[in-house]
């Protein structure tokens, strides 16, 4: 089966590229990255492409008039790379209907919270301050809305009593680094299907199921 061709758009360190990269190296992913784009030319995610013999791009969005401008130019440089999925892995832009029309539906972003539950900003600090029991992670289909699209996957992470911000992101990250992957794997082996709100997953896992309870049952 033919490699994917996948753009990262990153804004930050890129620790979620990172695994991304490591699991192409290590042949799990039936994807290749060409292309690492950011909106900021100091961003740590592309030294770490860079580093691992990827293509950048850097397209300050402060050069532009407007987001759509600043979209036009991302997209010409995805569509110049033949990107057949795009990545958001921590990229601090909202994308207007320019972006999102010339990918549809071939767009995943990830956020730290389990969805619909705290989008935005801030999550963790949310969730402890709300006094929330889980929270965990969300890779969802973009759409026009703020962290709104169509759920992929998620994992659950616990809430302990004496967490900081800090310490639940840590926990948090980890799990990204495992579900980011495995959603770009199964759009590459084309089993994902867009139904409404919901994503169908083709020939899925099933595992025992089983109910998680925080704090546990004596």
């Amino acid at each position: 089966m033919p490699k994917i061709r996948i753009a990262v758009l990153a804004s930050g360190r890129g620790s979620n590229l990172q695994s991304i990269i490591e699991e192409s190296q290590a042949g799990r992913l039936d994807a290749e990255i060409v292309l690492v784009a950011s909106n900021k030319a100091d961003a740590g995610a592309l030294k770490r492409a860079g580093e691992a013999g990827i293509a950048t791009c850097a397209i300050d969005h402060r050069q532009f008039k407007n987001r759509e401008d600043f979209d036009r130019e991302m997209v010409a440089a995805l569509h110049e790379a033949k990107v057949d999925l795009v990545i958001l892995a921590g990229f601090m832009r909202l994308l207007s209907n320019v972006f999102i029309e010339a990918f549809p539906h071939s767009i995943m972003n990830i956020h730290p919270s389990l969805l619909p539950a705290f989008p935005g900003l801030d999550v963790q600090k949310k969730a402890l301050e709300y006094g929330a029991r889980f929270s965990g992670c969300t890779v969802h289909f973009v759409d026009g809305g703020l962290d709104t699209g169509p759920i992929i996957i998620q994992a659950v992470v616990p809430i302990h009593e004496d967490d900081s911000d800090e310490s639940l992101s840590a926990r948090i990250l980890e799990q990204e680094h495992r579900i980011y992957p495995r959603a770009i794997q199964l759009f590459a082996e084309d089993r994902l299907r867009i139904e409404g709100r919901r994503v169908r997953i083709l020939n899925p896992d099933r595992p025992e199921d089983r109910a998680l309870i925080n704090p546990p049952l004596s």
